[in-house]
């Protein structure tokens, strides 16, 4: 269920979300300074092309330099994919097959606005979870 699901959510939104966190990666990537940030969107990047049976968990060493790097991401890319997230998440909720995927794209928003200190894992749910 979890391909069919990340099928559908490619070809709806995922691309298109995708594209925008590469651009911003690569717009990140032009002065040395940033380039966490653009790692970190890159990151997000690849979750936001495949994010079903995937999860975003919070780093247990992540301190005070992610929390002051979430606030420079914020200002430089962050708001506007987070919009991205929300108008897209909208637009998938008006269909009935489309409110998992509108779901999921809500989920996309935290990290959009503060990906530093996060990490994405795969999701252990299911009858065979360890």
């Amino acid at each position: 269920m979890r391909t069919i699901l990340n099928i559908i959510w490619v070809i709806f939104a995922g691309f298109w979300l995708f594209i925008g966190y590469v651009v911003a990666g690569i717009v990140l990537c032009i002065p040395i300074i940033t380039i966490p940030w653009a790692i970190a969107s890159f990151r997000i990047a690849g979750y936001s092309l495949w994010p079903f049976g995937r999860q975003v968990v919070d780093k247990p060493t992540a301190g005070l330099g992610s929390a002051l790097g979430n606030i420079v991401w914020v200002i430089l890319a962050g708001w506007w994919l987070a919009l991205g997230h929300i108008f897209s998440g909208i637009a998938l909720c008006i269909t009935i097959i489309g409110i998992p995927m509108g779901i999921a794209d809500f989920k996309l928003v935290p990290v959009s606005l503060m990906p530093l200190g996060k990490e994405i894992v795969p999701s252990r749910s299911g009858a065979f979870a360890a």
